[in-house]
């Protein structure tokens, strides 16, 4: 489908072709991306200035602009203070359980800024908040669907974001465990009530999506993630054999579909198409150490690299900044600098991204999943490429 994307320019890499871009395995200092740095800080910081606080989502919102503003600078009592304000935490309306669309987010987040403030009685009070979406999180037959942006994963998510950061961690194990066994419960009853041919299965609109937003890849990705909290019987007999099921579903092209019956290849961005299947198959390799799973990740990183400088723009959920991740992430965990090269390219291209190279402006221009927020976090993790993460996603 060309008309999603441009066709890439750039030469693909050569150690020629990379030397002006990377020195000892960093971004050069005198690459565009890396260029006047605070320069281009200060000016998307002059843009966020007018921010929607009606919505304090970390994927649209004001707690995305805190991220960022954290990723710049995570120790700055003026940037805590200033994220804190952003995240907006008395207006929370408990409608949502999710990290990126939900009450969760701004939640857990909120226990990270204010356990360095040293807040120890506010970390307790929003700790408690978070637990007290469980539930319906916990109630397998609730209404709630699995998945990272609306579902359980995106609450499991901020449980481990905040476990993460915060000394001692506010959530014990045993809670941990539980949201996981929720999430298994849902996916054999889901794969057994529509026979499928894999143990796990997942719903979300009445379809079967199988992106990292909203489908099966994003939630195996992050159980894997923290595969210390399942058996080994759950790893061999409920995680692997879905994944496997799912290779069986990829395209000709190295592309998978966006849901089950789907048959159209036409996305390649992370919440729908390869991008979101690499960080699974890369997962997958360092949990199972077969080789195989490295070698689909790659291959999705070549579909990527073909497809994957999209005309819906330069965001992080369905843009340039998104895909580029993908190659800091296959940096990471082979250590071949012809990924770091791939990503700083397409980090460039989201530099020079114009008006006219835009099929849809977003809705939400500022933001972090949808807007200039993205490509700005992007440029931060990028000036060291081994401790990127994608945001909202990657533990």
């Amino acid at each position: 489908m060309p008309e999603k994307y441009f066709r890439n320019p750039f030469d693909d890499y050569s150690r020629e072709v990379a030397k002006e871009l990377i020195e000892n395995n960093l971004v050069s200092k005198k690459c565009k991306i890396s260029c006047n740095l605070s320069a281009k800080w200060q000016a998307t910081l002059n843009k966020c200035q007018c921010l929607d606080y009606n919505d304090y989502s970390v994927y649209t919102g004001t707690s995305g602009i805190a991220l960022l503003k954290l990723r710049k600078d995570p120790d700055n009592v003026e940037i805590l203070h200033e994220a804190k304000n952003l995240l907006s935490l008395n207006r929370l309306r408990n409608r949502r359980h999710t990290f990126l669309c939900g009450d969760a987010g701004p939640l857990s987040i909120g226990i990270v800024v204010n356990h360095k403030l040293g807040n120890n009685e506010e970390v307790k009070q929003l700790a408690a908040r978070l637990k007290s979406l469980e539930k319906d999180v916990l109630h397998v037959h609730s209404d709630l669907p699995n998945e990272y942006l609306y579902g359980r994963a995106g609450y499991l998510f901020a449980i481990l974001y905040a476990n993460k950061n915060v000394v001692p961690p506010p959530f014990d194990d045993n809670f941990i465990r539980s949201v996981i066994e929720a999430i298994l419960i849902c996916g054999q009853n889901m794969a057994k009530a529509g026979k499928f041919k894999c143990p796990l299965m997942y719903q979300w609109h009445d379809s079967y999506y199988l992106g990292a937003a909203h489908g099966l890849s994003g939630i195996l990705y992050l159980l894997l993630q923290v595969k210390e909290y399942l058996t080994q019987e759950e790893l061999d007999a409920l995680v692997k054999p879905t994944i496997d099921y799912l290779i069986t579903q990829r395209f000709p092209s190295g592309n998978f579909p966006s849901s089950l019956g789907r048959d159209s290849d036409k996305y390649v961005q992370w919440c729908h198409g390869a991008p979101g299947f690499l960080y699974l198959f890369t997962a997958a390799y360092k949990a199972y150490h077969d080789s195989m799973y490295l070698q689909l990740a790659q291959d999705c990183g070549d579909v990527i690299w073909e497809r994957g400088l999209l005309k819906k723009g330069y965001s992080i959920c369905h843009g340039v900044s998104g895909n580029a991740y993908c190659f800091l992430e296959l940096y990471q965990t082979t250590k071949e600098e012809k990924h770091l090269y791939r990503a700083i390219k397409f980090a460039e291209w989201c530099l020079a991204y114009s008006r006219e190279h835009e099929e849809h402006p977003p809705d939400r221009p500022l933001s972090l999943y949808e807007g200039i927020a993205g490509p700005m976090y992007l440029l931060l993790d990028i000036q060291k490429p081994m401790e990127a993460k994608f945001p909202g996603f990657t533990l």
